[in-house]
């Protein structure tokens, strides 16, 4: 019986150069990869920054009412190595408020120095509380103009205006007693004082008082505000307010005056106490002063 013989055609076996292509492609992939990544890495290289260092004011803007007690600190900081040596920084001040009348810098106008070795310095700015119950704003700007040693810049960028360069202060005019005060209430010669009281309003004519509790509350860190009226002649109006640090039928009340001389704020209060043994309502009296800080 004869055999069945297959003969197999070169173009029937199956392509012995295929696992070569591949590893032809996978190679040419690798490569590829390899520079694309060698490409990336130069780049971010050359992102690297070269300088020129420079000086900046540290913000852009800021705002405080005229009221603000406390020095105002400008800060000027070198976007840098820290350097050994003093850095000397120029500028100049513009704007609509007046100095000597809406404020005044402390210190050698027109110069800011950042210390050795420090990273910053500051121009420090005081404000004056000519309040009158008209309220607008003026602004204060800043503009540094030069640096030494000059191997450092002024601002960042070359734009007209670079950033950094310069810097705007508004002054928030204030209501007639607005501000931050000390309460002291004198008590069989003994005085207890609260500080960093603030007193606020929107109208310059109805007031919040952050804080009466001059000791008279069980614990002082409690916080009791009350409000008070401004009558227009100098004499202050305290209405009868609950209080959350009171009972719930206690009130509150009394009246007040204000010194234009030196903006002392006098307040005699009344609290109300209902008492229920025995059934009877009880006022204690008493007056604090309020001192601007």
């Amino acid at each position: 019986m004869k055999k069945n013989q297959t003969t197999y055609q070169s173009a029937d076996w199956p392509d012995q150069k295929q696992p070569i292509r591949r590893w032809l492609l996978t190679l040419v992939t690798v490569l590829a990869v390899g520079l694309i990544a060698g490409a990336c890495l130069e780049e971010d290289v050359d992102r690297t920054f070269q300088g020129p260092y420079f000086v900046r004011f540290t913000d852009s803007s800021l705002a405080y009412k005229e009221s603000y007690s406390k020095p105002i600190a400008i800060r000027v900081h070198n976007a840098g190595p820290i350097l050994n040596q003093p850095i000397t920084i120029k500028y100049t001040v513009s704007g609509t408020a007046r100095e000597g009348k809406d404020y005044t810098i402390v210190g050698t106008k027109g110069t800011v120095v950042i210390p050795a070795n420090k990273s910053f310095g500051e121009i420090s700015v005081k404000l004056i509380n000519n309040a009158n119950n008209i309220l607008e704003s003026q602004s204060l700007t800043f503009n540094l103009t030069s640096v030494e040693p000059t191997s450092l810049q002024v601002g960042f960028g070359t734009g007209e205006v670079p950033i950094g360069k310069a810097f705007t202060l508004t002054i928030q005019d204030d209501c007639l007693f607005g501000g931050l005060y000390t309460g002291s209430l004198t008590v069989n010669q003994q005085t207890a004082t609260i500080s960093d009281v603030a007193i606020t309003s929107t109208d310059c004519k109805n007031y919040l008082l952050s804080n009466w509790n001059t000791g008279l509350l069980t614990f002082n860190a409690i916080k009791a505000p009350l409000t008070f009226i401004d009558n227009g002649d100098n004499s202050l109006t305290i209405p009868a307010q609950a209080s959350t640090n009171l009972g719930s039928t206690d009130t509150l009340s009394g009246t007040g005056a204000w010194n234009p001389r030196d903006r002392k704020i006098t307040l005699n209060l009344r609290i109300k106490v209902a008492l229920t043994n025995p059934a009877r309502d009880t006022t204690f009296a008493f007056t604090q002063t309020y001192t601007p800080q």
